[in-house]
């Protein structure tokens, strides 16, 4: 059932260690919230808490202190058949694809559909090859992934993702490893695949460039903090220290190459 709120999800104060005794949070007071129908990039370096904060939503993490709400429902006071309810109107990208490498193409984006409905094989049969046209893969139905370059094993992931028409679809890090024709292709289809199936889009990512093109909100996280937030336009326009750091790739600012650490020479015992 849709929500009432114009925002399908909606975290508040979000917090969340691994491991409570080291003291550090991954996530440190996370606030944000994602439209209905839009699609929207959360951005940050590689450790900023990205993929943690898509597990949050997932209700495969549980916050230390905070609150997920999606659908106007908070994940974390969610019962197991409840939570498994939401997680059906959920469409998961993984990092690198995560296809089954021992079922075809075909097989790989049926999967859902048969694990989780009723339909009848020959709907199945339909519905799988139109997903997969929907990505230019229809041709490749019957193909194993070994035998699938990066680009396409990407695209049959998305169809994967997008099977069940899910009311929310996750892309974690979907431009990782791509050439440029690859990432721009995968870029597009996640844009038009959003706006033709009404579905809200969240991408978690570290290509800024690539995102902003097709995203209508950004969210930067650093440390576990959201740091800066705005369309793709007020993004390009911030001063803000981190974005600017961000945006032109530089190698001093906010964002230091070395992580925490005591001197190096102390290190060392001189």
């Amino acid at each position: 059932m849709k929500g009432t709120s114009e925002f399908l999800v909606e975290i508040d104060d979000l917090h969340f260690s691994y491991n409570r005794l080291n003291g550090r949070n991954v996530l440190n007071g996370i606030d944000l919230k994602i439209p209905r129908g839009k699609v929207v990039a959360i951005l940050g370096v590689s450790g900023a808490g990205k993929s943690t904060l898509l597990r949050q939503i997932g209700g495969q993490l549980r916050p230390q202190r905070g609150r997920v709400r999606v659908n106007d429902k908070i994940v974390h006071q969610m019962n197991a058949a409840e939570l498994y309810a939401m997680r059906r109107q959920m469409g998961l990208m993984f990092q690198a694809g995560g296809l089954f490498s021992d079922i075809s193409v075909f097989e790989n984006v049926a999967f859902p559909m048969r694990e989780l409905t009723d339909m009848p094989e020959e709907v199945i049969y339909d519905l799988v090859l139109m997903k997969l046209h929907a990505v230019g893969l229809r041709g490749a139905a019957e193909l194993m992934p070994n035998a699938l370059s990066g680009g396409m094993a990407r695209r049959v992931a998305l169809a994967r993702a997008i099977a069940l028409d899910p009311m929310l679809a996750m892309y974690d890090e979907p431009f990782a490893g791509l050439d440029p024709i690859s990432l721009n292709q995968i870029a597009e289809l996640i844009r038009s695949l959003n706006d033709s199936l009404g579905v809200t889009s969240i991408i978690v990512t570290y290509d800024m460039s690539e995102s902003l093109k097709v995203v209508d909100y950004a969210y930067f996280l650093h440390h576990g903090k959201v740091v800066a937030a705005g369309t793709p336009e007020e993004i390009y326009a911030s001063d803000n220290p981190f974005v600017h750091q961000f945006v032109n790739s530089e190698p001093d600012g906010p964002v230091a190459f070395h992580a925490e650490a005591v001197a190096y020479p102390k290190d060392l015992g001189i």
